[in-house]
């Protein structure tokens, strides 16, 4: 088994895929309209859905916004230089809504941005998060 998509329902397709495509550079990879049950599907990825995890961005048409609730958590991207993908970011009007940094508890270097739909993604400086996992795994085995 593999983990094959995310779905979000979002409240406007094209602000949406403006963000996923533009601002995080993702494809738009398939779209597709299902007139008799009022949705479109929009699916968006960085490669093909045979071999990539992807999102689902789901818009059921004439419902503008959601709650999202307390359950959800995030979606976690992982960058090659974090500083500099939330410049980019910044800089085509994207929410930055935790600066890039360590995390609180460890050296893993992280930033959460928000879509259009207030969904946050969190960014992973690539390099970092193992240092940060092998901490954890050394400290636990101490602590046993």
């Amino acid at each position: 088994m593999r983990l094959l998509h995310t779905m979000l329902r979002v409240g406007n397709l094209e602000e949406s895929l403006k963000f996923y495509c533009e601002v995080l550079g993702m494809k738009l990879l398939r779209r597709k309209d299902y007139p008799g049950g009022e949705f479109t599907l929009a699916f968006v990825g960085y490669g093909d859905e045979s071999d990539n995890t992807v999102i689902e961005l789901t818009y059921n048409w004439g419902v503008e916004k959601y709650e999202l609730g307390n359950a959800y958590g995030h979606i976690a991207l992982g960058v090659d230089d974090i500083y500099a993908m939330c410049e980019e970011i910044r800089n085509q009007a994207g929410k930055i809504v935790r600066e890039p940094g360590p995390m609180k508890h460890g050296s893993t270097v992280i930033a959460f941005v928000e879509d259009p739909d207030g969904y946050k993604i969190e960014l992973i400086q690539l390099g970092t998060q193992g240092s940060a996992v092998k901490q954890e795994s050394q400290e636990q085995l101490v602590s046993q």
